[in-house]
This record gives structure tokens, sequence and C-alpha cells, in this order.
């Protein structure tokens, strides 16, 4: 009896321990929860681009006519970046651009020759915005092709009057110049020794008295391109078509002869001032002096610095 009452004990417990571990299998499986997705991180806003003063104001400029071209040009590219300031382009010689310093009439004086010694005692800064040649031009009549340093001296001075005297036909040469005080002029002068001692010893200019005088470099090429067995000079930057440019020692005029050296007859353009520069006009000859300005420069057919 007590054997039987054990059998069925063991029994039940074996079923119940059956249905606890069915009871397991069948449970449904617990699913891990996906960790918390962290908020997205709040970035700070970014700071608002500084924006620059824009520049207002004027600037001007007056002096050499040689400049004048290259400063409208450089002036005009310059408004556009800057439509807050006027530049002021004056002309009427490389000594009147010393003058309006002087006088303290501009910011800027443009000359198209070296400085004179006593010009540097009344300036406080330069700039040499671009290099230049002098191109010495005849009428398309000449039938000389180039000159010596000291042939252009003798035409200039009156020592030689014919085209013969220099290996051309027969007649008189006609010699076109600038008038006293072009930068053009004094640099032609200097470089040719056109300037020279007199009797006492003191530098003149010994321009021939016949010679026919214009106040500009345009001018210089209209009345050379319309008279016969004319002779002037001009800056390289205005060499055109209407007349014609002569070797000057065998060496043509070009900015590749200017800048190696080659060709003797070359001159800076030169900005000048006397006063403490305003915002607009520091502006105006940085932009001048950097890359916008100086390709500006050599658009214009002049030799850049930097």
């Amino acid at each position: 009896m007590k054997t039987n009452t054990k059998k069925i004990i063991i029994m039940m417990l074996a079923v119940i321990l059956i249905a606890a571990l069915a009871a397991c299998n069948n449970a449904p499986a617990q699913t891990a929860e996906p960790p918390a997705t962290p908020p997205p991180a709040t970035s700070a806003p970014e700071p608002a681009p500084a924006t620059e003063t824009e520049i207002t104001g004027s600037v001007t400029t007056a002096g050499s006519t040689s400049v004048q071209p290259v400063s409208d040009e450089l002036a005009m590219v310059f408004e556009d970046m800057h439509p807050g300031v006027t530049v002021d382009v004056q002309g009427g010689g490389s000594g009147q651009g010393v003058k309006a310093v002087q006088e303290d009439l501009v910011d800027f004086g443009a000359l198209s020759r070296e400085l004179k010694d006593e010009e540097r005692a009344i300036i406080t800064a330069d700039y040499v915005i671009a290099k230049d040649g002098i191109a010495i031009v005849a009428n398309h009549n000449v039938d000389v092709d180039g000159l010596s340093l000291e042939q252009l001296k003798a035409i200039f001075t009156g020592e030689i009057t014919n085209w013969s005297e220099v290996g051309g036909a027969s007649a008189k040469i006609e010699v076109i110049a600038r008038e006293e005080g072009s930068g053009t002029r004094d640099a032609f002068n200097e470089l040719t020794g056109v300037l020279g001692p007199n009797a006492s010893g003191d530098n003149v200019d010994n321009t021939v008295d016949s010679a026919i005088i214009q106040g500009s470099t345009g001018a210089i090429v209209t009345t050379v391109g319309s008279t016969e067995n004319s002779i002037g000079y001009i800056s390289l930057g205005s060499l055109n078509d209407n007349v014609k440019a002569l070797n000057v020692e065998g060496v043509a005029p070009s900015n590749a002869t200017v800048l190696n050296g080659s060709y003797k007859v070359s001159r800076p353009f030169i900005y000048i001032t006397a006063r403490n520069l305003s915002p607009a006009a520091q502006a105006f000859i940085d932009f001048v002096m950097g890359a916008e300005g100086q390709a500006v420069v050599q658009e214009m057919g002049f030799i850049p610095v930097n």
C-alpha cells in the first residue's frame, strides 16, 4: 500500500514538473528594449558674418596726362567696387600734379617721370603704380626705322635738321614736343640728354625753339600722324597704328624691353601725396597697388609693378 502511494506521488510530481517545463517553453520571448535614442544635440547658432563698413567719401588726383587714362580706368573700376566713393581724375601735366599736392588741393599727384630731389621734400609718400616706355614716333612717310640716343638728342636740340643726316631721304625734320611741365617731356629730355648744361653749367631744357608744342599725348599722336616728316614722343601705352614707332639703339619699344632694361627711354608712373590719407584715399591706393588695380594697369597697355 505504501509502495503504491509512493508511486502515485512520484507520478504526480513528474506530471507537475513536465507541465511547468512546458509552460516555460511556450512563454513568449522577452524582447530587449532598444536603448533610448538621445535627443539631437542642440548646436549653438552660427554668428552672422561681420559686415564690412562700406567706404564713403571722395578721392582726387591731378597731374600727368600720360597717367590720366590709366587713372580714369582705375577710378571707374574702384567706384564700381565702392559705390559710396567718387574718384575725380584731372590732368594738367606732372608739374601741375606736384603743385596741386604742394598746395594741398588733391589726395594724389600723378607723375610720369622720376621725382626730383626738391619735390621729395614736400611729399609724405610716393607710389610707383606702373612703368612705361616712351615711344619715339614718326610720320609713316619717314623712311628711317631707328635712331641712337645721340641722334635723338641732336634732332630735338636742332643740331640735326634733315632726315638725310640720319640715313633717310632729304627732307626737313618737323619736331613735335610736349609742353613745359609735361612729365613725358621731362623724362624724354633727361633720358636723351636734351636736358643739359648751359654756358653757366646749369641744366636747362634745350628743346629746339622751332618745335611744334602739343599739350597732351593724344595731340602728339594726331599731329605726328598728320604731319609729314615729323617726329615726336609719346607714352608707350598710347602707341597706335596712326604713327610709326622707331627703334632706339636697335631696340624696339615694348613691355618686355622696358622691363629687362634694354629699351633705354622708359620711366615710372607715380602717385605722390602730402596728406594723411582719408579712409577712401587709403582704400583707393591699396586697390591700385593690389592685384585688381595692377590687372587694370596691364589691361591699359602699361607695365604692372606688383
